[in-house]
């Protein structure tokens, strides 16, 4: 089955590896979209974009780049207008609990802004289906473990988690009015090869390593 996908957040962990898996299938046409912001060492994002191309020349996939901020409307809308009736994976967002404290203006840019820009376009340019990224942290002071999906999430304790929670109720609300298909995902601490350096399991190694306590 032919499908054309954009993948928002692209030279992220998660967007990374998405888009090495949707590439194997010849038949689609993938398209990304990152900043290629500074949060981490844009190396490691530019290593992950080489490494999605190399995937895509290898299977001869359609596969193309925009180096794209989603603040920035008419840039998003300029991309939206030229691959309507596509799939989006939305994962690009100002990420990390603990950098909310130093930088919130950049999550209320990229996590509210962004994603309001976002929106905007699946309603004007007829996205199939729409899959976000939220996040565990929605969960905030809720102590009944494990989570469910049907507990309680309106007390979230960082604005990351506080933003991400607002991205569900604007999907929602998106999803009622215009018959967007909307799905949310939830991520927990992720893991694995080509992974974000400052997530647990890269700390905790280091700390070992170094001889710290973790």
């Amino acid at each position: 089955i032919f499908m054309k996908i954009l993948i928002t957040g692209c030279s992220g962990f998660i967007g990374y590896h998405v888009a090495n898996r949707l590439l194997k299938n010849k038949k689609n046409s993938i398209f990304g979209i990152d900043n290629l912001n500074n949060y981490y060492d844009v190396a490691l994002k530019l290593d992950r974009l080489k490494l999605i191309e190399n995937e895509a020349s290898k299977n001869h996939c359609s596969w193309k780049f925009y180096k794209v901020n989603i603040e920035d409307i008419n840039s998003l809308e300029n991309i939206f207008k030229k691959n309507k009736d596509s799939n989006l994976v939305h994962l690009a967002a100002q990420a990390g609990v603990r950098y909310s404290l130093e930088n919130p203006i950049s999550y209320l840019n990229s996590n509210l802004l962004g994603f309001g820009n976002i929106l905007e376009c699946c309603r004007k340019y007829k996205i199939s289906n729409f899959i976000y990224a939220s996040s565990s942290s929605v969960y905030g002071g809720n102590t009944a473990i494990p989570f469910h999906e049907d507990q309680e999430t309106s007390h979230p304790l960082s604005l990351y988690g506080a933003t991400k929670r607002s991205n569900e109720l604007m999907a929602h609300s998106y999803s009622h009015l215009y018959s967007i298909p909307t799905i949310g995902l939830r991520f927990f601490t992720v893991y694995g090869p080509w992974g974000r350096p400052d997530m647990a399991l890269f700390l905790f190694t280091k700390a070992i390593l170094d001889g710290e306590p973790i």
